[in-house]
């Protein structure tokens, strides 16, 4: 085989490792039952922080007939915001994206809380996390 007639190889994609975790819905704390309401994905060599959200609204009505529904789309909306950062963001406004995805991904005993923290590797944080939210979500 000549030089010329050598096949190219693909180019090296860089990986970034990320961290992520699922948002749920869970409408009555006690019973542990709950509904995958979104991700949360984090990639700190981009500084990348963003969530995806969805309701199925029939879905959580089925853990709990009486849930405030209202109240989960706005702590939904509450968790974008303080992914995008600025000033929607309230009192995270000002930390780093790391800050924002631990204070994000702590435990908490609510209706919306973070599931377990778990480890990725991406060339594209944005496709990785389009990819986790059709997965686990949807």
């Amino acid at each position: 085989m000549t030089e010329s007639s050598t096949p190219a190889l693909p180019a090296t994609v860089e990986l970034h490792d990320y961290e992520y975790a699922v948002i749920r819905a869970v409408p009555r704390v006690e019973r542990g039952e709950c509904v995958n309401v979104g991700v949360l994905l984090y990639c700190r060599q981009s500084s990348h922080l963003a969530a995806r959200t969805h309701l199925d609204q029939a879905r959580l009505l089925a853990l709990d007939p009486v849930v405030d529904v209202h109240g989960v789309r706005r702590a939904l909306h509450g968790i974008e915001a303080v992914c995008r950062g600025g000033p929607q963001a309230g009192p995270a406004a000002g930390d780093s994206p790391g800050q924002r995805f631990r204070w994000l991904t702590a435990p908490r005993s609510a209706v919306v809380q973070p599931g377990p923290v778990h480890t990725g590797l991406t060339a594209d944080p944005e496709a990785e996390l389009r990819r986790l939210f059709d997965q686990l979500v949807l």
